[in-house]
This record gives structure tokens, C-alpha cells and sequence, in this order.
């Protein structure tokens, strides 16, 4: 009997050892899962937390905005309007353009009046400047084959340079200066003479601002061309305004004559640009002597104001009658009727931007009577 006893003992103890381990994993495996559960409730609060974040800070911000403003309207309705438009970056931008329009603003040019006397035909038209040695593309000589017209060519002025100690005696040091406003030809001649006289090189770094094209492809017959220290512009100093302003720390130069306009010393004043104007030749009225009677022209063509007083200063004794008067420029207009002659035709005006042009319009309805 006790044998037996024995072996149901063993059969029993078996399976309880057995059913232990299974137990252990039961209960590793549920205390694994709760663990996982909360590692993705963790997750799930970080989120929400960076998210609350982003959201809370513009609504602080334009909290923070929305206030201020109320405070400057209660206090200065002008002072809002003001400061509106110094907050956000694209409203600076406009402030920023505005004054460049108060900047760039020049006075407008006078009223021309144009006389009313009768068109009668053109045939012979004497202008003021040295004949061109190009022919072919000069429009005076397309406008002659077009209407049948004989062309005479005399310079009513005369260029004298000034001597290297004339040019002493107003104490400017050409080599102190960064850039130069070259306004016409004669200006960049007459520098280059002044500095090969005084035995002065010019600095390769040296920087010119041009007038027109004309005048900066006209450079090379003195310097090698490069696009980085010649600037041009289209026919006026306003076309140079942002090319000066980002040079504004140099000092510029600016080669005149004696007779000069002034409107571009007026302009740099404007811009608070530091600058040295310098006389660097004379314009003197020519000798006319070589014509002898000036109603032999059915119209003279004048650039300059120096051109018509070298007129009157050669022929006091003029009386103008069919004699036509072509002017170009405000102050060539400005001096025939200080001087009192009629003026006829004018240029530039809103039809016609150049003088051949004027011209053109003029005889058309002149030459058909």
C-alpha cells in the first residue's frame, strides 16, 4: 500500500511543477502590455503639449499688438497712422519709396510759347554745330534727301580749355576724388587734358557716371571700357539716382564750363551727396564774319545758349522776319526770348523727343503751302 501511495504522490506533483511556468508567462505578458499602454499615453500628452505651444505663441503676440495699437489710437490718432506704417516690413518698403520720389522730384521745366507766324516754305537750314564727319547716319542728312533741303554746317561757339595754372588757382585735387559726372564729350576731353598736363594718372578704381551712352562709349578712346566702373544713364542725371546712391561714401567730381546749368549741382544737394565742381574750359561766342547775311537761310538751328547770344553778339543789327528759329533745350528756348527774337520750333516736346524730328513735322506742314 505504500508503494502505491508513492506513485500517486509523483503524479501529482508533475503536472503542479508543469502549471508554474505557464502562470509566470501569463503574468510577464499581461505586466508587458500595461507598460506599452503607457508608454503611448506619454507620447500622446508630449504631442498635445508642442502643439498647445506653437498655437499659444502668434495669439500671445498679436495680443500683444492689438493692445498697443489701442493705446496709440486713444492717445494720437496722427501718431497711429504713422507708426501703421512702420511696424510690418512691407510698409517700410513704401516709406522707403516715398522718399525717393521727394528726392528724385525736380521743379518743372517753364512753358515754351511758340510764336504763330506764318509757315512758309524751307529750303535752306543753317545749324550751329560742326559738320558730322559720319553722313550716312546722321538724321540731318536723311531729313535733306526727304524734303530737298541744302544743309549748312558752322559752330556759333568756341571751346577754349583752361591752361593747367588756371586751373590751379580754384585749388581742386583731381586724384581726392573717387568718381566723376561726365555730362557731355568736351567734359571727358578737357579732363583728360587737364590730367595728362598736370602729369596726373588716373586710377584705374576711378569710377564715371555718364550722361547718355554716347558720352560712356566715348571713354575708350582714354580708358580700356568695363562694365563695373561706367555707369550711364538715359539722357538726364534723375536715370543715375540708385547707381549714385549706393556710391554715396565717394567723393565726386564734376567737369563744367564756365556757362553751365545748374541743375545738376541742385540735384546731388538733394541727394546729401559731397561733390567738387570744377570749370574746366570756356565757351566764348565764334566769329561769324565768314556769313554774310543771314536771310540767305530760311531757318538756324541753335543747342545752346551760348549759340544765340554769339548771334546777336555777331549780328546786333538782326532783323529776324521769315528768318525761322529752332531751339533745343529750355534754356536755349528761355534765351531767345530774353533776347527778343520769335521762336518757331521748339524740341524736346511730347511729339517730337529730338530736333530732326521737330524739324520733320514742321517743314511737312510748311512745305505743302
Amino acid at each position: 500500500m505504500g508503494k502505491k501511495t508513492s506513485k500517486k504522490i509523483k503524479k501529482k506533483a508533475a503536472p503542479v511543477r508543469s502549471k508554474k511556468p505557464v502562470k509566470s508567462v501569463k503574468a510577464k505578458a499581461k505586466k508587458s502590455t500595461p507598460k506599452k499602454a503607457a508608454n503611448k499615453k506619454v507620447i500622446v500628452k508630449k504631442t498635445s503639449v508642442k502643439i498647445k505651444a506653437t498655437k499659444t505663441k502668434p495669439v500671445k503676440a498679436i495680443k500683444v499688438v492689438k493692445q498697443s495699437l489701442k493705446q496709440e489710437k486713444v492717445v494720437n490718432p496722427k501718431e497711429f497712422k504713422e507708426t501703421t506704417l512702420v511696424t510690418p516690413n512691407s510698409d517700410e518698403k513704401r516709406i522707403r519709396k516715398s522718399n525717393k520720389k521727394n528726392i528724385i522730384a525736380l521743379p518743372p521745366p517753364p512753358k515754351i510759347e511758340i510764336s504763330n507766324h506764318p509757315k512758309t516754305k524751307i529750303k535752306n537750314i543753317l545749324i550751329s554745330q560742326p559738320k558730322p564727319v559720319e553722313t550716312e547716319k546722321n538724321p540731318y542728312f536723311d531729313l535733306a534727301k526727304k524734303h530737298g533741303l541744302t544743309l549748312t554746317f558752322r559752330q556759333f561757339i568756341k571751346i577754349v580749355g583752361l591752361s593747367p595754372q588756371d586751373f590751379r588757382m580754384q585749388r581742386i585735387d583731381i586724384l581726392e576724388h573717387g568718381a566723376v559726372i561726365m555730362t557731355s564729350k568736351l567734359a571727358v576731353d578737357h579732363y583728360f587734358r587737364i590730367c595728362n598736363e598736370m602729369r596726373l594718372t588716373v586710377p584705374e578704381n576711378m569710377k564715371y557716371f555718364c550722361i547718355n551712352e554716347q558720352t560712356a562709349y566715348y571713354l575708350q578712346k582714354y580708358i580700356q571700357y568695363r562694365k563695373r566702373k561706367i555707369f550711364f544713364g538715359h539722357g538726364t542725371i534723375v536715370d543715375l539716382v540708385d547707381v549714385i546712391r549706393k556710391n554715396r561714401n565717394e567723393k565726386f567730381l564734376i567737369p563744367v564750363s564756365d556757362v553751365h546749368k545748374e541743375q545738376i549741382v541742385d540735384f546731388l544737394d538733394e541727394l546729401h551727396i559731397t561733390y567738387t565742381k570744377g570749370t574746366f574750359y570756356k565757351t566764348t561766342c565764334a566769329d561769324l564774319s565768314d556769313i554774310k547775311n543771314l536771310n540767305d537761310f530760311d531757318a538756324v538751328v541753335f543747342f545752346t545758349p551760348m549759340g544765340i547770344r554769339s548771334l546777336k553778339q555777331n549780328f546786333p543789327a538782326l532783323k529776324q522776319g521769315n528768318l525761322r528759329l529752332a531751339a533745343f533745350g529750355y534754356a536755349t528756348a528761355q534765351m531767345v526770348k530774353e533776347l527778343g527774337l520769335r521762336l518757331d520750333i521748339f524740341a524736346p516736346n511730347p511729339l517730337n523727343p529730338s530736333m530732326s524730328g521737330a524739324l520733320d513735322t514742321y517743314i511737312k506742314e510748311a512745305n505743302k503751302r
